[in-house]
């Protein structure tokens, strides 16, 4: 781990020396989401407001930096993310019926699931669009991929959310195609926007694989042990959802096949607020906290062990303390 790198909880500090480049992204985000459809406009509006972390423009940028100065195909890139993933979220959400998103109203609870549906294709269309315009195959390729990918993920993720049991190699498939596969894509773009070379691209290609899946082994820790205010949703929400993570799945292999299927018989049942508390002791008491936060620091060391091939530069600091911010944030 480079002894550069801080304890840092604050993104801004983090992003500080790309906020320029960000606010280009933000522009060029709105500016794609335009239409002549008034209501996509007014939606459109609730998505910007609504927006993120960043994380996926954010190493879009940092990915192009660590490499050289950005061109407009890297804000366009970063932007086309931006909706990819936008685009993603709505469908996920009334796939799931999730009625929170980043600590407001989803989407469909408030337009309902047919315009939530049709927004989130029309988002999808405006990104492929954008995405032709970059002018370079390679990137049409990884985004064609990654997309593939997320959806694969989401249909997997349902299929198992039905089964009695899951292993630790279904759920790492689920989140590599979920989760890191996009993230992969978004270094890859962003060193691709600046014409870097193939070997870059493809450090970077892993580079993003590993804090992808980090990223989401803590997002699933934050679900069952996050502070609901910080997080914004009832802890719990994948429990009740039947969804069973790292933590549970550790969890699970430490105990006798009948306490084993009591706790399952549960979370497939869509476990009610007092099964939460009680399967989130049980996960607590069989290790399954620290084992998945031990396993996302993993990822993260290999990750920064893959930065060592670029030269020192504030970028690569950032990037740096970026991946230390994945395993350590409340949020």
């Amino acid at each position: 781990m480079n002894p550069e790198t801080k304890n840092l909880q604050d993104l801004n500090e983090i992003i500080h020396p790309i906020v320029e480049d960000l606010q280009k992204v933000k522009d060029a985000f709105e500016e794609l989401l335009h239409s002549p459809v008034k209501v996509i406009n007014l939606i459109a509006g609730h998505l910007v407001r609504q927006r993120g972390k960043g994380l996926r423009p954010i190493l879009v940028i940092l990915s192009a930096r660590i490499c050289k100065d950005p061109t407009p195909e890297t804000y366009n890139a970063a932007a086309l993310i931006e909706m990819l993933h936008n685009a993603t979220l709505i469908h996920d959400d009334v796939v799931d019926d999730s009625t929170v998103r980043r600590g407001g109203p989803a989407l469909h609870t408030i337009w309902k699931n047919r315009i939530s549906v049709l927004i989130g294709d029309y988002i999808l269309a405006r990104s492929l669009t954008t995405a032709v315009k970059l002018k370079n195959l390679e990137a049409i390729e990884i985004l064609s991929e990654s997309s593939a990918r997320m959806s694969q993920g989401e249909i997997s993720q349902l299929m198992n959310s039905r089964k009695k049991d899951i292993t630790k190699e279904e759920y790492f498939q689920v989140i590599g195609d979920k989760t890191a596969a996009l993230i992969s894509a978004c270094c890859q773009l962003g060193a691709i926007s600046v014409s870097a070379s193939h070997d870059k691209v493809e450090i970077l290609k892993r580079f993003g694989e590993k804090i992808g899946l980090a990223f989401q082994i803590k997002d699933d820790l934050l679900d069952i042990e996050g502070e609901e205010r910080l997080i914004g949703k009832r802890r719990g929400a994948d429990l009740k959802n039947g969804k069973v993570t790292l933590p549970l799945i550790y969890a699970l292999e430490q105990v006798n096949n009948s306490l084993k299927s009591k706790i399952l018989k549960k979370v497939k049942k869509k476990a009610r607020r007092t099964d939460v508390k009680f399967i989130i002791q049980f996960i607590r008491e069989n290790g399954g906290f620290e084992y998945a936060t031990k396993t996302a620091e993993e990822y993260i060391e290999e990750a920064q062990e893959e930065l060592c091939n670029f030269p020192e530069s504030e970028y690569k600091t950032a990037l740096l303390n970026l991946t230390k911010y994945i395993v350590q944030r409340k949020r």
